[in-house]
């Protein structure tokens, strides 16, 4: 099948990661979190990357120009493009008609978003450590270190993902895509990595999608014959018998390639159109009985990583695959249909365009999100609690830093580099929503701190918070932390 698709021109060759790296081997059970993730209800962890710095002064902590003592020089908006949200702390920027690249306009307000979602909303202002795009990537999702360089979706895959068949995928860029640097781990926590998201499901089984197949019966003996005669005897198998790389491998396409092809992952994951371009039941193969609703939610699945993405961020949640998924937009152009989809470098083309990017990105990034929300919201967590999946899910918009405040005479067309201080936007039931933690200095746009614990406003706090918000996130999530030395932050959590 995946033949078949290099030839028919429908995205090229399928550049699949080894789909089982990330599955348990026997002796990860020694550290005893099975019975934790069978005896209670697991959460979830959607990690949006905005990659190249998504500015919270260019979205949810807007400064007016009236408000600031300096407006010309900092980056400040037109009054009138500031929208104040009744009840809340937050505020929504609108970017009207102004020059993205290469002649095209964009126009954005993000207002719905923050009218519908505030009370699940949580920004908790930040000052980072560093400016490099992927040292600053992988920090937000560590703490910079904060407990044993351990990322959150390591620590949400050692809680409540060892009955999970792959429980911690990821599809982000750089610095997102690392994995954590404790390498003590059950190496089913770190991530499986997936660089073609309408594509990988084809690699869950290891005999559908193949022209004139034996019958599985037969595949089944010969596994058997290979695993239980052939393999043992083999000078490679002797001579390496006691490498815990080999017991892992042996344990991948085993046990843990049946527990993929049992659960029927190529195709309740697969929402490829079955056409003449990409004749499925040619191969044998079905799609999810999601696809129609996946293609009219996300129809440019195909042509846009993103949205390829997020719509199998949510099957893998749905489906219980997964207890966290990495997404996030590329620093590459997309073409998305016949729009843009995706400008060079993504919120770092702020370097030559600061407003229409800012505006472009936060659209994109919020629209995905919001479509997301309103799917895990329809999603039943079980059968009996009457919980949706949304119930339990944090949805954390990490990024790599803010953006420099300044800019000349005015001028609504402006360029911006890198700077540490900055804000993180999450979302989720489980948040102590309509909160802002932290502020904004109106008269120079830079946030300030605030008590991680009683979530009050410092504003002489403008030290590194990372391990503040780390922390905050994994107790929100129900993550145990003893030992770690984390603060508890309760200002994150609802009561």
């Amino acid at each position: 099948m995946l033949r078949a698709l290099s030839l028919c021109g429908a995205g090229g060759a399928a550049s699949l990661s080894g789909l089982l790296s990330s599955c348990r081997a026997p002796e990860d059970r020694a550290f005893g979190v099975d019975r934790k993730a069978l005896d209670s209800q697991p959460r979830f962890l959607i990690v949006i990357g905005a990659s190249g710095g998504a500015s919270i002064v260019d979205s949810f902590l807007a400064v007016r120009q009236s408000e600031c003592a300096n407006a010309a020089t900092l980056n400040t908006f037109p009054n009138a493009d500031v929208v104040d949200v009744a009840g809340s702390p937050f505020r929504a920027a609108k970017v009207t008609n102004a020059d993205l690249v290469a002649g095209i306009k964009t126009t954005s307000d993000q207002s719905p978003f923050v009218t519908k979602h505030h009370n699940d909303m949580l920004v908790a202002t930040c000052t980072g450590t560093s400016v490099n795009h992927v040292i600053a990537q992988k920090r937000s999702l560590t703490g910079n270190g904060a407990w044993k360089g351990r990322t959150l979706q390591e620590c949400m895959a050692l809680q409540y993902g060892a009955a999970f068949p792959i429980p911690n995928v990821n599809m982000g860029i750089a610095g997102y895509l690392e994995r954590g640097s404790d390498d003590e781990l059950p190496s089913y926590c770190y991530s499986e990595n997936v660089s073609q998201p309408a594509l990988w499901p084809l690699g869950l089984s290891g005999t559908k999608g193949i022209k004139n197949a034996p019958d599985p019966a037969l595949v089944e003996l010969a596994r058997k014959v290979r695993d239980e005669k052939l393999d043992p005897q083999s000078v490679f198998a002797q001579t390496f018998a006691k490498s815990p790389r080999l017991k892992r491998w042996y344990e991948q396409r085993g046990p843990s390639m049946h527990q993929l092809e049992a659960a029927d992952l190529i195709t309740r994951l697969n929402i490829l159109p079955d056409n003449q371009a990409i004749p499925l039941t040619e191969y044998g193969l079905g799609n999810s009985p999601e696809t129609a609703r996946m293609q009219a939610l996300f129809p440019n699945f195909f042509t846009d990583p993103f949205e390829g993405q997020a719509a199998l961020a949510f099957l893998l949640l749905k489906y219980r695959v997964s207890v966290s998924v990495t997404i996030g937009p590329s620093f590459n152009v997309v073409i998305a249909g016949t729009s843009l989809g995706n400008p060079p470098l993504a919120f770092d083309f702020s370097h030559n365009q600061h407003r229409a990017t800012q505006g472009f990105m936060w659209s994109k990034v919020l629209s995905v999100a919001d479509r997301l929300i309103d799917l895990l919201k329809g999603e039943p967590l079980d059968a009996t609690s009457g919980l949706s999946l949304w119930d339990r899910t944090m949805i954390y918009v990490a990024t790599d830093f803010g953006r420099t405040r300044t800019r000349v005479g005015g001028a609504a067309a402006f360029g911006t580099g890198h700077d540490l201080n900055n804000g993180f936007l999450m979302l989720s039931p489980m948040l102590k929503g309509n909160t802002l933690l932290g502020g904004v200095d109106k008269n120079t746009t830079y946030t300030y701190g605030f008590d991680p614990e009683t979530g009050a406003a410092d504003p002489g706090k403008t030290q590194s918070n990372e391990r503040d918000l780390y922390a905050g996130m994994l107790h929100t999530l129900g993550v145990d932390t003893t030992g770690s030395g984390l603060p508890d932050a309760k200002a994150f959590r609802r009561a």
